[in-house]
Order: structure tokens, then sequence, then C-alpha cells
């Protein structure tokens, strides 16, 4: 009997890697070549038997240990219901955990029926997330098993898949996919079906048989849905070049009231009129809906809209905002252009957040450009970028002026090239070099930056995965060139610049959490102690005392904190990427992103997470990863160090001393981590990138100790 299990995929080397001298110049030696090699293949077999919490070993055991710590216990259909009704809130991890106990229940009493409902479930709670791979599984699984009411399952699995085929761009196996939905759906759930058919048309071009289809769809009575196939109407209209026809429908609906959704409908409607003006080559009008559609979005209240997955419209806020970046940016309104789309990423953490945490003002709010170049040394430089999805632009802002870049790469081709760099890293391949030269003569090349200069990154999309401090431009790396530091936005650089950069030595570090032998960190022990040697005021928690409730009561009168242990990011739910710190009371009582973020942090200069991969967290389309990096920020801490890969212990007690002493030294943060990582790439056992360039310095670039 098939049961779907998710298989964590360890990293592994696959390839000889090639050891690099201290100006990453190829070695000759094969022997010193193999070593590396086994050095490196050590250090991530040792991570990779640590499962994450997003692609875990085995669902059904992790729902055995879930359902063995409820007190109240329910039936395998009540956990499913359970999950359906937190995933239409929006709690997509905590609707995994739910269906993952009822299929533990299912599997141990060998229930199909509820197997197949499980996997139905999951099927969409991932749709939900985004996540189309684990999506796909679920769906194709539910098939597999006969449930009571095939109806039930068979309908909205076919409906997933068709989902996830649209969002892939294909629409031929999502039309195939969807209509089979819709011979195996209730009549109640068909309806959703056929909606979402439609779409799939237009977005294929089969603009004749999407009338046809639209004109026979019985009108709903449900107001919201009666609104959305309105516009769905009118965006057929504009897929059939007739925008004039289009423009009158998208301006009843901007008035139309709807409730508690009217300011959510009328961005809708705003953003129509705009693409409406633009097909009809009036830019200034299009600028002007695109610019009230952004300033409706400040009304829109931030929660999870199962509806739009339900018809299949998928509608992402990201385009709006893309669009005003692309059309000021073509007419010339440089500073309109930075505007949106730092309000595009506002607007993703607060979507991320929705309604379960606050978030402080100054990371949402608008920031006038103007004025924050004027806090701009005359040698720094922030370099904005914004992915759109068929092309990368990119400003250098100084105190002088603003410089605008439009790079011919599209989302799919930054991805691939981000991707293969990190793979090129982790897996030790031979063009790790090429491809960072590559990337430098793409990214870095076009920006004329002139040596002497201090860089700020404000990465979008997957740049956020990439690390900038190891891309290769006139033959060394831009980390020998340049210190280098991330901001997730404007408005978070600006908060950062009008605090004191003055960072007192006051330590509070937490190593070696004790929780189960395999997540056992000796050399973080080491790694703890040596630094604590630059504090003259420190508190060092190690194995047992490491926890989360000590971190709780004592991190908001700490200055700098240091976390020598594991991390996991969750791409479900950015919110519960979870720092792993000791057990408590014979469980284990991890700290995640939800709980750090109403924390009050804002005397915290520095937060160091000397863990692996402790800066991923999940890419939203409109921002970086809102993962821990974000939680740590929004709840005050000027400055965070977070990784983008498993780190080797040995190279990471090295750059974190050097990090620590150079600050010691009165050094700024960035200099500090400058000669940290040049430390350890000037080691030729540590030379490869692999080794010093995962850590990366988000926040508060000026940041010095007293």
């Amino acid at each position: 009997m098939p049961i779907f299990r998710l298989i964590h995929r360890a990293l592994v080397v696959i390839a000889v890697l090639s050891a690099l001298s201290p100006l990453g110049v190829l070695a000759e030696d094969a022997n010193q070549e193999e070593k590396l090699a086994a050095k490196i293949n050590t250090i991530l077999s040792d991570k990779a038997h640590l499962s994450d919490i997003n692609a875990m070993l085995n669902l059904v055991a992790e729902g055995k240990a879930l359902y063995e710590r409820d007190e109240i216990k329910l039936s395998g259909h009540q956990y499913c219901s359970q999950a359906m009704a937190l995933a239409e809130k929006g709690e997509l991890r905590l609707s995994v955990r739910a269906a993952s106990k009822a299929l533990y229940i299912a599997t141990e009493t060998d229930n199909a029926d509820l197997i197949a409902l499980t996997n139905r479930d999951l099927a969409i709670v991932f749709s939900y997330a985004g996540d189309l791979e684990k999506a796909d599984r679920f769906a194709r699984e539910a098939l597999e098993h006969q449930a009571i009411n095939p109806e039930s399952v068979r309908g909205p699995a076919y409906k997933v898949l068709g989902d996830v085929a649209v969002r892939q761009g294909n629409f031929e196996a999502a039309i195939d996919a969807y209509e089979r939905s819709i011979k195996e759906s209730s009549e109640r759930f068909r309806f959703l079906a056929r909606v979402s058919l439609i779409n799939a048309r237009i977005r294929k071009g089969d603009l004749g048989q999407a009338r046809s289809e639209l004109s026979a769809l019985a009108i709903p009575q449900d107001a919201f849905q009666n609104l959305q196939i309105r516009r769905v109407g009118a965006e057929l209209l504009l897929a059939e070049g007739k925008p004039a026809d289009a423009l009158p429908i998208f301006d009843v609906l901007a008035k139309t009231e709807a409730g508690d959704e009217s300011a959510y409908f009328r961005v809708w409607a705003l953003y129509g009129i705009a693409k409406s003006r633009l097909a009809l080559a009036q830019k200034r009008e299009a600028a002007n809906a695109l610019s009230s559609a952004l300033s409706e979005f400040d009304n829109v209240r931030s929660r999870f809209r199962s509806d739009e997955f339900k018809m299949g419209l998928f509608s992402d806020a990201q385009s709006i905002f893309d669009s005003a970046v692309s059309l000021y940016g073509e007419m010339g309104e440089v500073e309109l252009s930075v505007e949106a789309s730092e309000r595009s990423r506002a607007r993703a953490l607060l979507d991320a957040v929705k309604t379960r945490a606050k978030v402080a003002s100054e990371l949402t709010s608008s920031t006038s450009i103007p004025l924050f170049r004027q806090s701009l040394k005359s040698d720094e430089r922030i370099i904005v970028f914004h992915m759109l999805p068929n092309g990368l632009k990119a400003w250098v802002i100084s105190n002088k002026d603003i410089q605008a870049i439009n790079y011919e790469l599209s989302r799919n081709d930054v991805v691939n090239l981000v991707q293969s760099f990190r793979d090129d890293i982790t897996e030790g391949k031979r063009a790790t070099i090429k491809d960072a030269e590559h990337l430098g003569e793409l990214l870095i090349s076009p920006l004329k930056l002139t040596p002497g200069l201090k860089l700020i990154f404000v990465p979008h999309g997957p740049l956020h995965y990439l690390p900038f401090q190891a891309l290769r431009i006139q033959k060394q790396y831009l980390i020998e060139q340049y210190p280098i530091a991330v901001v997730p936005s404007l408005s978070v650089a600006n908060r950062l610049i009008t605090k004191s950069p003055l960072m007192r030595g006051e330590l509070i570090a937490f190593g070696n959490p004790d929780i189960e032998p395999k997540y056992a960190l000796s050399s973080a022990e080491d790694e703890v102690k040596h630094i604590s040697a630059f504090f003259p005021r420190r508190q060092i928690f190690l194995g047992v005392e490491a926890t989360k409730t000590r971190f709780q009561s004592m991190s908001a009168s700490a200055n700098v904190i240091h976390i020598a242990a594991h991390a996991e990011a969750d791409e479900v739910d950015a919110l519960y990427s979870r720092i792993l710190l000791a057990n408590e009371n014979g469980k284990q009582n991890f700290l995640e992103a939800r709980e750090v973020l109403p924390m009050n942090l804002s005397g915290v200069s520095l937060v160091t997470l000397s863990a692996c991969e402790s800066a991923l967290g999940k890419i939203g389309t409109g921002d970086e990863t809102l993962g821990l990096s974000w939680a740590f920020l929004s709840a005050g801490a000027s400055t965070l160090i977070a990784s983008l890969w498993p780190v080797s212990d040995e190279a990471t007690e090295v750059l974190m001393t050097t990090l620590y002493k150079r600050m010691a030294e009165h050094n700024d943060i960035r200099q500090a981590m400058q000669d940290a990582q040049l430390a350890v790439l000037r080691r030729p056992e540590t030379a490869h990138p692999f080794f010093w360039a995962p850590f990366n310095l988000i926040g508060d670039w000026r940041l010095v100790m007293e």
C-alpha cells in the first residue's frame, strides 16, 4: 500500500573539490583536492542526518510523536477537519501537524478512506503554501486510495494538480486536470473547478472556449464569488484585446462596496484600470491608477484568502508592485520606482505575519528616499535589487544620486544561476570559480563600483540566497575588495542609521544546547568560550542551561547575543523557523520565529546565529527570506550574523574569533566581518567559499564596540 513520505534530501559531495589558494587559484595537487573533498563531505554528512522541519524524514512518525503529546486525542477525521480549518486561517504549519496526526492514525488502523482524505488535505495545504512539489505528490497519493466518498477526494485532488500546473506555466496539463476535477467532483465543488478552468484557458490564450464557458457559468449567489466572477470577465476582455470594454467594468468594481473586503476589491479593480489604461497607451493615467492601488493597500487587512486559491485566481499582490516598478522606471521616475519596490517588501512582511504578530511600524512604513540619501556617507553605496518576472532591476544609491541599472535576466534565469552557484559551492565542483566570475560579470560589473567603497546590498527574491561576498570581479572575490553588509529593506536601513552605532561589551551566549546526541556540537562550546574572552561582561549558558526559557527571560537585557546551535528554516510557514535550544522538563522546547517577533529586543545591538542555514527561510516574491532574520530585526535587534548553508565548525570558530577580536579593537562590524572572512579565506585548507562565505552580515553596518 503506497504511503507518501517526505524524504530529507541530504547534501552530498558529488564531485572532487578543487583546493584554492588564498587568491582563489586552483591547486594542482590531486591529493590536496581529495583531502579537501573528504573534509567537506564529512561536514555535510554530519549535517545531513538532521531532519529539517519542512521536509520531515517521516510524516507518519512526526504525526505519531505529536499525537502522543496531545492530552485530548481526537479521531482521524477530527484531525482532518482541524487541518482544513487551520489551513483556511492561514496557519499552514499547524495544519500540516494536524494532518500528520490523522495520517498516523490512518496508517495504524489501515484505513484507506482516512489515508485518502489526509493526503487530499495535505495536498491542499502545501498548495496554499506554494510548495508545488509536495502538493503534487500528496494529490497523486490521494488518488491512489479508495475513499468511501470518492467525489470528496478525487475532485479536490485533481483540482490541486491543476493549480500546480497553472503555477508552473503548464496550462495544457492544468486544463486536463481541471476537466477531470469537474467530472469527479460534487456539485458544490464543481463550480470552483469550472472557474479555475476558465482562468487556465485565459492564461493559455484559449479565449473562445473561455468565453463560452464563462457565459454558461451560473451566476453565484455568494457576494464574494460574484465579484470575483465579474473580475474574471473583465480580465477576459483585456485578454481579448478589448481594454475599452474592460475599463468600465473595473471602474464599477472599484466603486462597489464588498463589506470588509471593499478595500481589497478596490486594489484589484484599480490594478485592472491601470492595465486597461496601459493597453490604451495612456501611461500617465495608468501610473495614477497604480499609485491609487498601492495607497489602497494600506487599508487592506493582511490575511490569508483561501477563496482565491479555490477559484484558481492566485492573485499575487506582487504583480501590482512589479507593474509600478516597471512603469515608473519606463517613465524615468526613478525615486517612485524605488519606492514601489520598497513598499512591496513592507507588504510582504505584513502578509507573512498576518494577524499573528505585530511588527515594528518603522519596518513597514515608507521611506523618504531624498532624506535617506542625505544620511549616507560619501563612501557608502546602497545597492537595491528588484526581481521582476522578466527582468532584474538595480539601483545604486549614494548621498549624491541614484543610478538605475536594467538587467536582461528573467526570474527563472536568476533562480537557476543562484542555485547552480550554491550547488557548486556545497558539492565542491571545479566550476565554483568560473560561476563566481560569471555571476560577478553579470550582476556586479554593470554597477560600475569604484575601489574603496563600502557596499550594502538590499537583495530581492532568489538573490537573498546569494553570497555576494563570494562573487568575483577583476580576478578577486568581492569581499577582498569591499566590506559588505546586507539589509532587507531601505526602511530597515533608515531605522538603523538613526540609532546609535555604539555596542556595549556585554555578552550573553548560548552554546551546544542539550537536545539529543545527534544534535551535539562540542565545538560550539569552545567557540563560545573563545569569543567570551573579548567581552568584559559576559554570561555563558552551555548544554542543559542553553534553554529557550533562559533566552526569553534574559535577551531583552542583553546587548550582544551569540547562539552556537542548530537552526531550521520552515518554508511552509516562516514564523515556525526555529533555533534548536535545550530540552526542558524532558521535552523539546525550541525557539520559533513567531516567538521572537513579539519580544522587545530594542536594546540588542548584535545577534549572531552561529548555526547552519540560520539566514534561510521562505523566499517571498516581494521580500527577503521571511524567517529568523526578519523576526529578530522586527523585534528591534540592530544587526544579525546568520548563515546561508551548513557551516564548518573549524572555519566558523576561526571566523567568529577573528570577528569579535576585530570588534574588540574598535573596528566597525562591517570591517571586522571582512577581516574575519579573509582570515578564513587565506588559510589554504579553508580557502574555498564553502568555508568562509556562508555567513551574512545583516543590518547595521556601522556598529562598533565602545
